[in-house]
């Protein structure tokens, strides 16, 4: 079963959520969270860290990633880690994957027709607000 992870990064002040516009399919076009493949050899906190660095600059010195939920998907045969931490300070974030931007947190994370996922990001985001003191 192939692993994937999904970070969610929230700004210092828990106002916006990094974001980025999805420039290859699944998804072209959409905004997602960031993430990627969790390779079989690493533990899947590792992964989210080598991810994170990768697509956006943000290391463990910038962030405390803690392990939110995980999504098993039995027909497609993988399974997704989610990932959600709030940066320590003001981070400059640079990747070439996808566009990567800063969003607000007043939108409507479960219009399919602007967000990937099916609606998980507004799961997802909710969650979070659920255990916000996590995060303080």
């Amino acid at each position: 079963m192939q692993g994937y992870n999904v970070l969610m990064i929230y700004s210092p002040e828990m106002d916006k959520l990094l974001m980025c516009t999805r420039l290859k399919e699944p998804y072209k076009g959409l905004s997602n969270l960031v993430g990627g493949k969790i390779e079989p050899w690493e533990a899947g906190i590792d992964a989210a860290y080598r991810e994170l660095a990768e697509e956006t600059g943000i290391t463990a010195d910038d962030v405390v990633l803690k392990h939110l939920m995980d999504f098993t998907y039995y027909v497609q045969d993988c399974y997704v880690e989610v990932y959600a931490g709030r940066l320590k300070h003001a981070v400059e974030i640079a990747g070439d994957e996808n566009e990567l931007y800063w969003s607000e947190l007043d939108r409507d994370f479960f219009d399919m027709t602007l967000y990937a996922g099916e609606g998980n990001i507004g799961h997802m985001i909710e969650q979070v607000k659920m255990s916000k003191e996590l995060f303080l």
